[in-house]
């Protein structure tokens, strides 16, 4: 019998193992490059360990073709905030996953992102919490805090430049959101290190923040931006332009310096940005009883009430940009999608169902005003009149991506499917209120639908498991520590539980439960796909072990099989 079970056990590590070869999308992975020259200049993360990039390498006529992309990741507005972020990959290279997948504007295949596609692509994450404007010489022995934003910016493009980006001959500075301000902020000076031949623009993605007052009435973004710019010290490296009038605060907003700015750019941003209403217009502190909590996670369940309060943030947004890019070499696409961040996922990028403004995706509209095909400079009409547009819903039982009509035709992930597929399988190898323990494979199975490149795209998520109350904002746990590749020496926690790794394969892990009372244990099997985390759930023993692993194998290969 022994025997039986670890030949068993064999076929099945033999199974995911071809299961987890690439698979064919149009995302495709890249190592990180750590800056280690950078710590001598003193241009470190907030740690103090060494800055990085990403950089997929250009190839055939994009060769001499570079675009830089900053991460986001919000911002630390005290030594508090700071510390906090300190032990995390948005403070520490120590603490980032080795490789990132790109997509969409970062894609390297053709029909993806055919105007872009083969230039070298450089991804710069994001680990100072100051949209990489901070530098202040002093670090204090008690915190071990270096707030260093700037100089971080400027020792990686060094390095580029060093590895060929001097030789561009064309280039664009880009970011989403806190790296889609970076990118306004520093548009001007990447312009200045890259010689006059090359044609340089910047694009700012979810980047165009606005000043305004929350719920309650008060200036709390403002007073936040004021803080940020205080404790790194951004002043002297916000343009001076803006600080030679305004409080430097104030220059932290996009609103008062974009008009200044003299290298051409591009906004691409929702009008009803998700961040800006969840964190500017309705942040916590203005909202208490939590009365806009569903509203902000699905528009769909605003109230009337609620959506008149957000057409008047349009009109702010709509007024705090316009007259500011009156330039032809400036341009914008604003639609009226409850997003942020557009150009990194293939989905919004450019696929089939992707949002189309005046019948045009951001891909062929950010292409065209590049490369100076045609000007684009359109904003949309207002919610909800736009059907391409992707709004996400969080339901009970298992979730689903909305999407349009056009989506069931599109290439890439088909969540119908998904959700026929995992409700057939559920229905077999879980345990359920109509299946006893003893007949099924898994006392309860996860799927997380995740984007492996940031921290904000956590979606949708499916649970199966009499007892298990898990959503997707206590998964983030489980995705966090994934993402610090620290399985050896941490632990995770799913609903209520706390496990630790036993066994560790290329790309899943197992895991035995520390605080259940139950004889046998519990086991958790933890497996990665390019697009989803599947947790299976079961009883400790070794013949449920084996059991288990060849029922969430079988699921892996169907959505394998769909290259999912």
């Amino acid at each position: 019998m022994v025997k039986a079970i670890r030949l068993l056990g064999l076929v099945v590590l033999i199974l995911i193992s071809s299961i987890f070869k690439p698979t064919t999308t149009d995302a495709f992975p890249v190592e990180i490059t750590l800056v280690q020259s950078a710590v001598a200049k003193g241009a470190v993360c907030l740690d103090g360990s060494p800055p990085a990039y990403h950089h997929a390498p250009g190839f055939g006529a994009g060769i001499n073709n570079w675009y830089i992309t900053m991460e986001g990741g919000g911002w630390c507005n005290n030594v508090t905030t700071c510390l906090d972020r300190k032990n995390t990959r948005l403070g520490s290279s120590k603490q980032m996953v080795k490789t990132l997948s790109f997509s969409g504007i970062l894609s390297n295949k053709q029909k993806f992102n055919p105007d872009f596609y083969n230039w070298n692509k450089i991804k710069v994450r994001y680990c100072d919490g100051s949209s990489f404007t901070g530098d202040v010489e002093a670090v204090n022995p008690a915190t071990n805090l270096h707030f260093r934003g700037q100089r971080v910016w400027l020792a990686i493009m060094e390095d580029l430049l060093a590895k060929g980006m001097k030789n561009a001959q064309n280039a664009i500075l880009s970011g989403c959101s806190a790296g889609g301000l970076s990118s306004i902020l520093h548009c001007d000076k990447f312009r200045a290190l890259l010689p006059p031949t090359t044609k340089v623009k910047c694009l700012s993605d979810a980047g165009y923040f606005i000043n305004a007052k929350d719920l309650a009435g008060t200036q709390h973004i403002e007073t936040f931006y004021s803080q940020v710019v205080a404790t790194h010290q951004s002043a002297k490296n916000l343009p001076q332009s803006c600080t030679s009038r305004l409080n430097p605060g104030l220059c932290f907003f996009p609103q008062n310096v974009v008009a200044q700015i003299q290298t051409p750019i591009f906004f691409v941003n929702a009008a009803y940005d998700s961040w800006q209403i969840k964190n500017i217009l309705a942040p916590g502190v203005a909202d208490p009883h939590g009365t806009w909590h569903d509203c902000k996670l699905d528009i769909k369940k605003c109230s009337s009430l609620q959506l008149k309060t957000m057409q008047d943030f349009r009109v702010q947004f709509l007024s705090a940009i316009n007259g500011r890019v009156d330039s032809v070499s400036k341009g914008m696409f604003i639609d009226s999608c409850y997003a942020h961040c557009q150009t990194e996922m293939q989905e919004t990028w450019m696929r089939a169902d992707s949002p189309l403004l005046e019948k045009t995706t951001i891909a062929k509209a950010v292409g065209d005003w590049y490369f100076d095909r045609s000007p684009f400079k359109k904003i949309d009409c207002p919610y909800p009149c736009n059907p391409t547009c992707h709004n996400r819903i969080f339901e009970s039982g298992y979730g689903r991506e909305e999407i349009s009509e056009q989506g069931k035709e599109r290439e890439g992930m088909d969540w119908g499917f998904v959700g026929k597929a995992w409700e057939k399988w559920a229905s077999f190898n879980v345990a359920s209120s109509s299946s006893s323990s003893g007949e099924a494979a898994l006392k309860g199975a996860i799927l997380i639908n995740y984007d492996p490149t940031g921290p904000s795209r956590l979606l949708s998520i499916i649970a199966e498991q009499e007892g298990i109350k898990a959503n997707p904002i206590q998964m983030n746990h489980l995705l966090d520590f994934i993402k610090r590749d620290k399985l050896t020496t941490q632990t995770f926690t799913i609903a209520h539980n706390q496990y630790v790794v036993t066994s560790i394969h290329e790309r899943w892990f197992c895991g035995r439960c520390l605080n259940t009372s139950k004889p046998a244990g519990e086991g958790a099997i933890v497996m990665q796909t390019a697009a989803f985390i599947l947790v299976g759930l079961y009883d400790g023993s070794m013949a449920s072990a084996s059991r288990a692993m060849v029922a969430v194998d079988q699921f892996v290969a169907q959505l394998t099989r769909r290259n999912l």
